[in-house]
């Protein structure tokens, strides 16, 4: 069989398969034939809408430390759609935001995570995906979910700035109908937030929770301490209290329905937004829906995985497994889970503090930066970034940074995207790394940008950007060509600095931090 005809078949069986996905395409009480029946109950919108519809002021600021309302009504009610995006300095606030929602004048929230968690990305990560419930766009920044969340009583729904920057803008709708009556045994959406940084010994637990119900979804996160592939783990639910689980797994990567590791995608039910590799100091985020799916319980539920896999020497080939290939790692583990339940329920164990959710980077804003640009044409500092205009591909624009302790560094930088950027090859103290990177887009973008590990002695050194003779992906025809390159910062974590990645230096090298002092027994 010829190419066009295996083009042909493959046309037909996709137009096949999405007729037939929007004719399942159900999920709680909704369906595409609902939409011709007649619909119950009254619709309703909390937004930052500014109060004068004449003006433009959407959004609404936040300060340090402070708590902003979304919503505080009274039901039978149900939350449909709930969508925002957010202006802030703060390149952690995905970590550092909380989400919080009360039902029936409880005290204690029976959803709380910080928001880019609750939206499926973890580790305070920006990409983009689309899945049946939760979909981030926008390189990230625009976040929204479709879980109906009724409450009978009351609701309210609030978000904490739990960092010392301001939130500039915070946007948000809320879409919800105000039902006419309220169904016994309706179940309340719950949704909480985990971390063991490292993994503790023994299974991480993502839920624990008593009374009835069903569980719908896992946000799981890892910033790995070790070399090698994370994830070997089993996934275990115990319902009822079982002393054995009825739902036993096969692996990791088998429980978020991928197989033979993992690799970036997104899928109605199940993804992988974020997967960097499998060194020290590479961040992974996955999501999985239990929508088809979901794990019904009548007294009690335990939801555990395993957080085992290979483990390589650091200091050795990344060929070279010579510790374990199936053994407990010290990952920094992070979680969301999400589950219905008849009545609202709360827990007892705090959140983290916002400092001890995320890793010890150290932020280098560009204004406090020495930097070195060829040609000296133009370059622009803004309040927010510098922009190198070059106006030719033959340029380069280099940074100088100091490490002040020896050890091993991951690097990070917010760059600007843009109709006139140019293509840049990286390099650190003169050592090209990684391929040449398009920094050109449609229109103009803020985006953080992984610059990979390197060992790091102490001392000045240098991160350069070095034109490439080569037409950027968005260049038009209308627009000027400039070549340009935006940084707004260089953003360094070392390794050293994290329990996990410490113990694993100790194990293989008794001597490896010798400035610590024995403390006697």
């Amino acid at each position: 069989m010829n190419a066009k005809k295996y083009t042909h078949l493959f046309l037909l069986f996709s137009f096949v398969v999405a007729i037939l996905f929007l004719e399942n395409n159900t999920f709680g009480d909704f369906s595409f034939e609902s939409l011709i029946k007649p619909l119950a109950g009254q619709s309703m919108r909390n937004s930052s809408s500014a109060e004068d519809i004449e003006k433009n002021g959407d959004a609404r600021p936040i300060e340090p430390n402070q708590t902003l309302v979304l919503m505080d009504e009274d039901g039978p009610g149900m939350i449909t759609h709930f969508w925002n995006t957010i202006a802030t300095e703060n390149v952690f606030y995905p970590r550092s935001i909380v989400l919080r929602i009360y039902y029936d004048g409880l005290e204690k929230p029976s959803v709380e995570a910080p928001i880019g968690d609750f939206f499926g990305l973890g580790l305070a990560g920006h990409k983009e995906f689309i899945s049946q419930v939760v979909v981030n766009t926008s390189r990230g920044r625009a976040r929204v979910c479709f879980w109906p969340m009724p409450f009978q009583k009351h609701v309210k729904v609030t978000v904490t700035n739990e960092s010392n920057i301001r939130v500039g803008s915070f946007y948000y709708y809320i879409d919800w109908k105000k039902l006419n009556e309220w169904t016994p045994d309706t179940p309340y959406f719950h949704a909480r937030y985990r971390q063991e940084y490292p993994a503790k010994p023994g299974n991480y637990t993502l839920l624990e929770t008593q009374g009835k119900g069903h569980y719908v979804g896992t946000v799981y996160s890892t910033l790995q301490m070790e070399t090698g592939w994370f994830g070997e783990g089993d996934d275990f639910f115990y319902i009822d209290g079982a002393e054995m689980p009825q739902l036993k797994g096969t692996g990791t990567e088998d429980y978020f329905n991928d197989a033979w590791g993992f690799r970036e995608f997104y899928a109605p039910y199940y993804g992988v937004p974020i997967y960097e590799g499998v060194f020290a100091g590479d961040r992974v985020s996955i999501y999985r829906w239990h929508i088809p799916d979901p794990v019904h319980f009548e007294k009690s539920l335990k939801v555990v995985i395993e957080h085992k896999g290979s483990i390589m020497n650091e200091k050795a080939p990344v060929t070279k497994m010579d510790l374990a290939g199936f053994k407990e790692r010290q990952d920094w583990v992070s979680s969301v889970a999400f589950w219905y339940q008849t009545t609202p329920t709360t827990w007892d164990e705090p959140l983290p503090p916002a400092d001890k959710r995320i890793p010890p980077y150290k932020v280098l804003k560009f204004d406090s930066l020495v930097y070195r640009a060829d040609p000296a044409i133009l370059t622009v500092p803004t309040e927010y970034y510098l922009l190198y205009i070059p106006l030719t591909p033959k340029a380069s624009i280099e940074f100088d940074f100091e490490i002040l302790q020896k050890g091993t560094y991951r690097i990070d930088s917010y760059m600007i995207f843009s109709l006139l950027s140019g293509v840049f090859q990286p390099y650190i103290d003169g050592k090209p790394f990684g391929a040449p990177i398009d920094f050109s887009a449609p229109g103009f973008d803020i985006a953080p940008l992984y610059l990979d590990i390197h060992e790091l002695s102490e001392g000045i050194h240098t991160l350069r950007f070095e034109g490439v003779e080569q037409t950027p992906k968005y260049t038009r025809t209308m627009a000027p060509k400039t070549y340009g390159l935006g940084i707004a910062n260089i953003m360094l974590l070392r390794l050293e600095d994290m329990e996990g990645y410490r113990s694993v230096l100790k194990q293989l090298d008794p001597n490896a931090f010798p400035q610590e002092k024995k403390t006697e027994p």
